[in-house]
């Protein structure tokens, strides 16, 4: 668990928002359309889930407020997914227009929380609030990464990268104990099975490989029983949908 507070969150999720939209202040519509390494999304897919995911954390901060609960994205999985689909031909103009208008939704109404309000329930993940805009620092920060704007996995932070290690250690299978080595930092333990896999790097490198992205300083080896061995398969993401 990050032990950043409410305040500090709120000034990381600005930071995030007003690199994102630097970053996207010169982009075309050709460069829209260019392929990205998540399969089967172009730029305009990640853009467009931005945008998406803005209002999604946005509306379930509003309906906490209210003292109700709604779902995360309207229609689910597939809501999701055909919202995005939709939306990803946009010319880079729309796309920016739209990301702008979520971003002012999303940190406005954050922003005016007050700390209690911080720890009203919602949807996402059966959490609160504060939970929701954890994941809001993850989708800006990653998918930041995902639009291959010289804004990869090396330029995370220590501390999102140590806040991220803690959140994805759900991926690690139950049968692995990973030991991870990063580099002039102490090691870390995740997972509590019989297996132990050592995977040793730099920081930003072990937690791109844990979040599913590509490592981009070549720094990763992974060990087990002093053998070199392969990065183990990982389990999915934690779902944003709550367990029913």
């Amino acid at each position: 668990m990050t032990d950043i507070s409410n305040a500090q969150l709120m000034d990381r999720l600005k930071a995030a928002a007003d690199t994102v939209s630097a970053k996207l202040a010169d982009l075309s519509d050709d460069d829209v359309l260019v392929p990205t390494d998540l399969p089967g999304w172009t730029r305009g897919h990640v853009l467009a889930h931005i945008a998406h995911v803005s209002n999604a954390v946005a509306r379930q901060v509003e309906y906490a407020l209210r003292g109700e609960l709604i779902d995360f994205y309207d229609g689910g999985q597939g809501g999701r997914t055909q919202a995005i689909e939709m939306n990803a031909g946009h010319s880079a103009e729309l796309h920016r227009e739209y990301i702008a208008a979520g971003f002012t939704r999303a940190l406005g109404v954050l922003d005016g929380l007050d700390n209690a309000q911080w720890d009203l329930p919602i949807s996402y993940r059966n959490g609160v609030v504060r939970d929701g805009a954890l994941a809001y620092w993850r989708e800006l920060v990653i998918h930041l990464a995902d639009l291959q704007l010289g804004r990869g996995p090396e330029t995370w932070s220590k501390e999102f990268c140590l806040y991220l290690i803690d959140f994805l250690s759900a991926r690690v299978p139950d049968s692995i104990q990973l030991k991870l080595l990063p580099l002039a930092l102490p090691p870390m333990t995740v997972g509590t099975g019989s297996n132990t896999v050592s995977v040793s790097g730099m920081l930003t490198d072990i937690t791109a490989w844990l979040s599913g992205r590509t490592p981009t300083m070549g720094s990763l080896r992974a060990e087990a029983a002093a053998d070199s061995v392969e990065l183990p398969v990982l389990l999915p993401w934690p779902s944003a949908f709550p367990a029913k």
